[in-house]
């Protein structure tokens, strides 16, 4: 093989992390280039008509929580790239099958209404909620600074000094920080519907309900993303095609068709990669958005890497906290749930959870997927053509959803394809009891994505869409490991960029910007940070 190409940088995968990396280091100088082994950008930011044309659906990544914070949005005026968004009322809902009133969330600067939706059930239990979300909501430079910083082992104390800043009034200390999501939604509220809201809603950012040690994410970030979230007009597709357009003008190349087969490592540096066959040299920067283990002992190999560092790769796991099914649905009529008598928001609610009577069966539905076992249907469900019309064609509507599902190795090939064929039908005999016009007539088509095929297309192991476990050792600067968390590895050169790196999966582009911040201090490259920002 002859080298056909030389750059300053080379980016594995054109994730949305990996585009935002890349764009900082065109504009820093360095000639940079991206390869993508699909034929599109974005990874889990991705829009398709999979069912039928003219219905578009989110394959994987729904809501947008971070639009207003990501400094990439800003840095490169992705607005005037083509992104556009709207921020439904009503956020997250849970209706329920005998008509019950339901519990809304609403946008933050609605939260009066967010209120009389609680207090419908408990006075005291919407005041808390109320008073939580101003307290998260007051902290946002320091969740942000945090999100978008390079991890440091001192910031576990910094959570301990900041929990009992903010919530040492309420009789929340330090032990507070070795509770679960779940042990402190019951420890602080007392209705069951809001409850089993909170239940789904936490672990809609991988922040297993039972995990020992995350409650404190619950009280702020996850808090803080409650009622933030965005819809990406024209589909979440949409966010890929400003980054890639941001990427050109910089001057990126992007190389697409062309799988990573290996690293190239010279005298414990990282000089290249091969790809289709033939050498692209990186003379300063290789920077991987691939998963930890596919990138140290898939592409780097066993023979360039300590035993500690083969230990590691080996031993970091994936699942069972993010492996997703994406349901999709070509409807006449959205969705109208008994539970609108009493509350007609619910029927325009950006997220809505279906299937759930409250706390009991919500837990046993994720702990039946976190174990291995094919949970009773039910789901969280969007149908963006409300606010979108552009995603299904004139008089109908586009329904999508999460379903949370085993991991992909639970079942054989055989199994998910069952899954395939059924489990949206036992879904819709489900939603029929909270939505009775969701009768088969209503419901064109339907098509469902699993955690199997997820992991084929987008290289999610297990179908994990934050590349590996949420838990407290495989969070801050623990991730992936104790000597990687800072996106440096022990081949000089190769950077880690994607969600195996801190802070994981979700639209945030984090991982991307953080891993920019470490090769900027490495090489003397400016520093992105824009002071009126303050991260």
């Amino acid at each position: 093989m002859t080298a056909t190409a030389t750059y300053d940088a080379i980016v594995i995968g054109a994730g949305h992390n990996g585009l935002c990396l890349a764009a900082y280091l065109q504009r820093a100088g360095l000639s940079t280039a991206i390869i993508e082994r699909r034929h599109e950008e974005g990874g889990g930011v991705n829009t398709e008509e999979p069912v039928l044309p003219g219905f578009r659906h989110n394959m994987h990544a729904q809501y947008m929580e971070f639009f207003d914070v990501m400094p990439m949005v800003r840095d490169f005026g992705l607005e005037d790239l083509g992104l556009r968004t709207v921020m439904p009322e009503a956020q997250a809902g849970i209706a329920f099958a005998d008509g019950r009133p339901p519990v809304i969330l609403h946008r933050p600067d609605l939260l009066d209404r967010t209120h009389a939706s609680i207090a419908r059930y408990s006075k005291s239990d919407a005041d808390l909620y109320v008073d939580l979300k101003k307290r998260a909501m007051a902290v946002e430079q320091l969740l942000m600074a945090g999100l978008y910083s390079i991890p440091v082992a001192a910031a576990a104390q910094t959570q301990v000094d900041m929990a009992v800043a903010m919530f040492g009034d309420l009789g929340i200390g330090p032990h507070h920080m070795m509770k679960s999501p779940k042990m402190i939604v019951d420890e602080l509220f007392e209705t069951p519907e809001l409850q089993a809201l909170l239940y789904r809603t936490c672990v809609e950012w991988g922040f297993p309900v039972d995990g020992q040690g995350t409650g404190f994410g619950f009280l702020t970030f996850i808090m803080w993303t409650l009622g933030n979230w965005k819809l990406a007009l024209g589909g979440t597709h949409t966010l890929a095609k400003a980054m890639t357009q941001a990427c050109y003008r910089e001057g990126v190349d992007l190389i697409e068709n062309s799988m990573v087969e290996r690293v190239i490592v010279e005298d414990g540096r990282a000089v290249g990669v091969v790809s289709r066959g033939r050498e692209i040299r990186a003379e300063k920067v290789v920077a991987s958005n691939a998963d930890v283990r596919q990138t140290l002992l898939g592409m780097v190999g066993e023979d360039h890497l300590s035993d500690l560092w083969v230990k590691r790769a080996q031993a970091y796991r994936y699942g069972p906290s993010h492996v997703l099914g994406t349901p999709m649905f070509c409807l006449h009529d959205a969705p109208r749930y008994k539970s609108a008598e009493h509350d007609p928001d619910i029927d325009r609610c950006f997220y809505t959870m279906v299937g759930f009577d409250g706390p009991d069966d919500t837990a046993r539905y994720i702990r039946d997927a976190y174990s291995g076992r094919l949970p009773v249907p039910a789901a969280g469900t969007w149908v963006n053509s409300i606010w979108d019309r552009a995603q299904a064609p004139a008089g109908h509507h586009s329904a999508t959803g999460w379903y949370f599902l085993p991991p992909a190795s639970a079942l054989s090939a055989e199994e998910w394809t069952e899954v395939r064929d059924t489990y949206n039908e036992r879904f819709l005999e489900v939603w029929r009891r909270f939505a009775p016009n969701m009768t088969p007539d209503n419901v064109l088509a339907h098509k469902l994505y699993t955690p199997d095929q997820q992991e084929r297309k987008n290289l999610m192991r297990e179908g994990d869409f934050s590349n590996g476990e949420f838990s407290p050792d495989q969070m801050g600067s623990n991730r992936p490991f104790p000597e990687a968390s800072n996106y440096r590895t022990e081949v000089e050169g190769l950077y880690l960029c994607g969600p195996s790196a801190y802070p994981g999966g979700g639209v945030h582009a984090a991982c991307g910007y953080n891993a920019y911040k470490a090769i900027a201090e490495d090489l003397g490259l400016p520093s992105p940070v824009v002071a009126e920002r303050g991260y």
